[in-house]
């Protein structure tokens, strides 16, 4: 199949935004100093449109390797262009052990994006190919811009959203899983509802909780971790980003990041059905 390139910009929904509909949260700091890193957090009400910013700086203009957050995109432009059939598609296991046992197995897609493989997704960047990764990449404006105002893949197919050499910042983040929800990238339909259907990790009657993370080091070998996507109450959406480092290898990465999300998500009044 071949990519539909649509002139589909990723713009930034902050400087969308009237200072007026903008609140700078300095009270969320408690969450990151407790925990012992630095970082940002975003959340948009779909409704109002109104911003709640803690970190504006580093929200709106620091970049970061996207990490594991790039399998939702990989996952899009696999599926758009034939590369990954469904959601159910097997890629056989090459037999190589790996430190998360998660993806020592025949995964399908739906499975790799939830455990996270970096081996199914390197595959499928791999049989999509470097000049069409790039289509992509330039359709969706993914990404922080050279001084050419290009965003170019510069390093291997395979690798280049883990080795820092392609950026994004976590208002873009926002930008992209807000669009997502709302079935507006250059996308056929059923693939964004097939990703989407992946991101919901927890459903009940109180609220869904739908996102991908993400985890790696950037270059003063600082470990980068992210969570992006959304909330739903009341069949309300809310679009969120966090982004946190740390230089500490000890850390819990993992066990830090949800337990920030969700700190900062129940002060902010969520999991109780009232938003």
């Amino acid at each position: 199949m071949r990519p539909i390139v649509h002139c589909l910009l990723l713009f930034t929904f902050f400087y969308s935004c009237s200072p007026n509909n903008v609140k700078k949260n300095d009270s969320l700091k408690k969450y990151f100093d407790e925990n012992k890193v630095q970082g940002c957090f975003g959340l948009m009400d779909n409704g109002t449109g109104k911003f709640t910013v803690y970190n504006l700086k580093r929200y709106r203009d620091s970049s970061f390797l996207p990490a594991s957050t790039f399998k939702i995109v990989n996952s899009l432009i696999g599926l758009q262009t034939g590369k990954i059939v469904n959601d159910s598609m097997i890629i056989k296991w090459d037999g190589v052990k790996r430190w998360k046992e998660d993806w020592n197995k025949d995964l399908t897609m739906y499975e790799a994006f939830r455990v996270s493989s970096l081996p199914y997704y390197q595959e499928v960047a791999r049989r999509i190919g470097k000049d069409t990764m790039q289509i992509w990449l330039d359709s969706l404006g993914y990404g922080k811009k050279d001084q050419k105002d290009k965003v170019i893949i510069r390093s291997a197919i395979d690798s280049f959203w883990i080795d820092n050499s392609l950026k994004i910042t976590p208002d873009q983040q926002l930008g992209l899983v807000k669009q997502l929800y709302f079935d507006q990238l250059p996308f056929f339909k059923s693939y964004q509802e097939v990703v989407k259907r992946a991101m919901l990790f927890e459903d009940n009657a109180t609220y869904s909780l739908s996102y991908k993370t993400g985890w790696g080091t950037n270059e003063k070998d600082n470990y980068i971790g992210w969570i992006v996507g959304w909330i739903e109450e009341n069949k309300h959406p809310y679009f969120f980003v966090l982004n946190i480092e740390s230089a500490d290898k000890n850390i819990d990465i993992v066990a830090v990041r949800m337990k920030i999300l969700k700190d900062i998500l129940k002060e902010l009044g969520f999991f109780e059905g009232k938003m």
